[in-house]
């Protein structure tokens, strides 16, 4: 009976500091806000450098004393077997020729034949980072006459996945840390207008947990409550900026993150982070009160 009472009175604070409740809940959805987006933006550019790196592929070329086409493909263990390979596509010399002169005007091939090309294999690597050690194991494959690789590209590449993974890292522990505090000290000022009635409650006998607990469930409705409005608040938003981006040239050239894909742990994230601050921000905020 009586811990229903406090649970009930901590409701019932909601509605009876309406005003304060609404800043309350208004902080933890704009800190919410800024935090995810910055963590979706953050997930969507590590999405377009991976597409990118993808792009970026090596071309082995057989050597020529492998003319026959069984010979030659019979190197795709070999380069398949090579830990940092992806995949590896043959392209014999026909396909190359063809691949070729889709490319140049046909007159240039004129009195030339298949002959001339080499067959070859078009690499993709599980990590460009490691793009100079694999094109040398490659080219010790026997069989392999050359091995052509964009060390430069695959070096920026690695150079701008690296800064904005730390940019990135940074940025969302320095939300974190900020939001904590911004929302925290909400719930503090909340809470200093009713100093008088935790220092009426605890002159009449009443103990720190007593006083302690509508707080507590108080804060913990506040922050699920916020919480839920800040996922539904990303969720349209994300699909606003998102859809707009699609629906444009843009779009074409970018892979963005559907929400759904993320949808479940940005909303265990939201709802963890507003009750954790709406609980322990509860907690703190009434905790020089109990001195009296």
């Amino acid at each position: 009976m009586r811990l229903g009472y406090l649970i009930r009175e901590g409701f019932r604070s909601i509605t009876t500091h309406g005003f304060m409740s609404f800043a309350t809940v208004t902080i933890i959805v704009a800190c919410l806000i800024i935090m995810g987006s910055v963590s979706l933006l953050a997930m969507n550019i590590d999405v377009l450098i991976k597409d990118l790196e993808s792009q970026n592929e090596i071309v082995v070329f057989v050597d020529e004393s492998l003319s026959d086409e069984a010979a030659a493909r019979d190197l795709q263990r070999n380069i398949e077997a090579i830990d940092n390979v992806a995949s590896a596509e043959f392209v014999s010399r026909g396909q190359a020729m063809d691949s070729f002169m889709s490319k140049y005007d046909s007159s240039l091939m004129e009195g030339i034949d298949e002959n001339v090309f080499r067959h070859r294999y078009v690499v993709h690597l599980k990590d460009i980072a490691f793009m100079s050690q694999t094109k040398t194991e490659l080219e010790a494959i026997r069989g392999v006459a050359k091995v052509n690789a964009h060390l430069d590209y695959a070096k920026n590449f690695v150079t701008i996945r690296t800064v904005v993974t730390v940019v990135s890292m940074v940025l969302i522990v320095m939300l974190v840390f900020v939001s904590f505090f911004i929302m925290s000290n909400t719930i503090k000022l909340a809470t200093f207008g009713r100093r008088e009635e935790i220092a009426i409650m605890k002159m009449v006998g009443a103990t720190n947990s007593f006083i302690r607990l509508p707080f507590v469930v108080e804060g913990l409705a506040l922050g699920m409550m916020g919480g839920a409005i800040a996922f539904l608040a990303m969720w349209g938003l994300y699909n606003l900026v998102t859809g707009h981006i699609v629906g444009s040239i843009t779009g074409t050239l970018l892979n963005v993150i559907p929400f759904r894909n993320v949808a479940l742990p940005v909303f265990i994230v939201f709802m963890a982070v507003g009750v954790l601050v709406g609980v322990f921000g509860g907690i703190n905020a009434i905790k020089n009160y109990l001195k009296v």
